[in-house]
């Protein structure tokens, strides 16, 4: 027998749907913008390893010659973001919720059992709870990295009338690698999320989309088979 088990309250299934196109299409834009001065790389010297990113992908997906528009995008999209996180974090603040998402004293050793169980190293499956020790940390990185995003933006986006902020992050150069590398960060943790949904299938997924999940009952106690 079956029964409905309640797993994600309506606000944070909101906040969730509005953070994810909001927050791909300040990446999209945020690459019209980079185009214009795409200076990032990994190597040394004058050995290149990997270019972010060559000609030909500007060129595939059209992203040359638009930064006007991709910073007019870009800094709508700015308000959205900031707005949706804000909310959250105070949601999270006043329901409680935050007590399910914040990491704890067992969240690292957890994190590691479910990495080794994702991987197949591991039989045994982490301790069933809301949230598992990797998505706690996970899901808290976020949030300061949203923070960190809306900060170096800010910063780099107006380098003269908020120089405090620019200097305190180090100068301009400084704010725009972090901004950049947070935004590498977003989407390395889209890939990690997005396999991770697959993997864990659809009743997971109905638990983001509906708020509930489908499991099985748990007989009483009196009405149980008895062990042979």
């Amino acid at each position: 027998m079956k029964q409905l088990l309640e797993k994600h309250p309506l606000a944070i299934r909101w906040f969730h749907w509005i953070n994810f196109p909001v927050l791909a299409l300040m990446i999209w834009s945020g690459l019209w913008i980079y185009w214009a001065n795409d200076v990032y790389r990994l190597g040394w010297g004058d050995t290149t390893l990997l270019k972010f990113f060559p000609k030909s992908f500007y060129d595939a997906f059209g992203l040359s010659f638009k930064l006007a528009k991709g910073m007019a995008w870009h800094f709508v999209l700015m308000w959205l973001f900031a707005i949706n996180g804000l909310l959250y974090v105070l949601y999270t603040l006043f329901s409680g919720e935050w007590r399910h998402l914040l990491p704890n004293r067992h969240s690292l050793r957890e994190a590691g059992q479910a990495v080794l169980h994702d991987l197949g190293l591991r039989r045994q499956a982490p301790p069933a709870a809301k949230y598992n020790g990797a998505q706690r940390i996970a899901y808290t990185a976020v949030v300061l990295m949203g923070l960190g995003s809306v900060l170096t933006g800010l910063a780099i986006y107006k380098p003269v009338q908020l120089g405090w902020l620019t200097q305190l992050l180090g100068g301009y150069e400084a704010a725009r690698v972090i901004h950049f590398a947070l935004t590498l960060g977003y989407v390395l943790f889209f890939v990690v999320h997005l396999a991770q949904v697959v993997r864990a299938g659809w009743n997971n997924f109905r638990g983001m989309v509906a708020g509930f999940e489908v499991v099985e009952a748990i007989p009483p106690a009196g009405n149980r088979p008895e062990k042979a």
